[in-house]
């Protein structure tokens, strides 16, 4: 007998949460929509519709693959950020709910800004949010991975959003004073810290977008320094924090930075953490 919608649903449910699975309901939704190529919402219209053949064998694979490790966004290529759906690769850090805040944090703190900065861009998740957010922004993207700015250049083509893109260490091609916002998601975990992370993360996100050199937090370092030489006097610099970051990197701004605020994810953790650049009190 040919399983229909609903009895394949069960029948992966069950086989996900033997796996350990996490959200195995949910997964198992996703991963069927994917298969027949609709909204999730069909699945619940038309429970006794049959599977083909061919989606039947879709669905086996993705959750093979599921199973497997790999993550489910890397199997529909496709996560959702900002309310818009964005191509995913094993070349991109998923976007996670919670850099969310750092869109707000920059229309909220610079609303006038021109010219913006996403640096470490990944997907495009934060840059081109924030373009299609506020088309007045100037937003120009950068990644040290080639195949990273493809999939953001992809994306930024599909959503309809305007946008530069740049290959570079974070800010070192950009000229001094060029930006009145700098927005970033960099690569913080300490390597030492890989084997602690989930599966999913560890053996199948990419590692330059993960793990910072030494303890993880240097990277801001260097992103403060390259901000104080790329932002104009008065521009924002607003970047994503581990969860325990807080107190290593706050110190970090000099005595040219001023208003600097952490604000807390969904969890309670600080998670973004921002502040205006005046040189030597410029603007005060």
């Amino acid at each position: 007998m040919d399983a229909t919608l609903q009895r394949a649903l069960a029948s992966a449910v069950e086989r996900l949460l033997h796996g350990g699975v996490a959200e195995a309901r949910l997964t198992a939704e996703v991963l069927l929509a994917h298969a027949i190529g609709r909204e999730r919402v069909y699945l619940f219209a038309h429970p006794e519709e049959t599977l083909t053949p061919e989606a039947a064998r879709i669905f086996r694979r993705a959750l093979g693959e599921r199973l497997s490790g790999r993550p489910t966004q890397y199997i529909t290529g496709s996560q959702e950020f900002y309310g818009r759906s964005f191509r995913v690769t094993p070349d991109v850090l998923i976007p996670r709910p919670e850099t969310e805040h750092q869109v707000e944090t920059v229309m909220r703190r610079q609303p006038r800004a021109r010219r913006i900065a996403d640096i470490g861009c990944g997907s495009g998740a934060i840059g081109i949010s924030l373009a299609l957010e506020r088309p007045a922004y100037d937003l120009t993207l950068t990644d040290i991975s080639p195949a990273a700015l493809r999939v953001a250049r992809e994306n930024a083509a599909t959503l309809g959003a305007n946008a530069r893109f740049l290959c570079c260490d974070l800010g070192a091609a950009f000229a001094p004073a060029a930006f009145d916002a700098v927005v970033s998601n960099p690569p913080y975990i300490p390597i030492e810290a890989r084997e602690g992370l989930p599966r999913e993360v560890r053996d199948h996100e990419p590692h330059v977008a993960l793990f910072g050199a030494g303890q993880g937090n240097g990277i801001y370092r260097r992103l403060i320094a390259d901000a104080e030489r790329i932002l104009r006097p008065g521009g924002l610099l607003s970047f994503e924090i581990g969860y325990q970051d807080l107190e290593a990197v706050h110190p970090m701004f000099g005595p040219d930075w001023r208003f600097i605020e952490a604000n807390q994810d969904l969890a309670g953790w600080p998670r973004v953490l921002s502040a205006f650049f005046h040189p030597g009190g410029a603007g005060l």
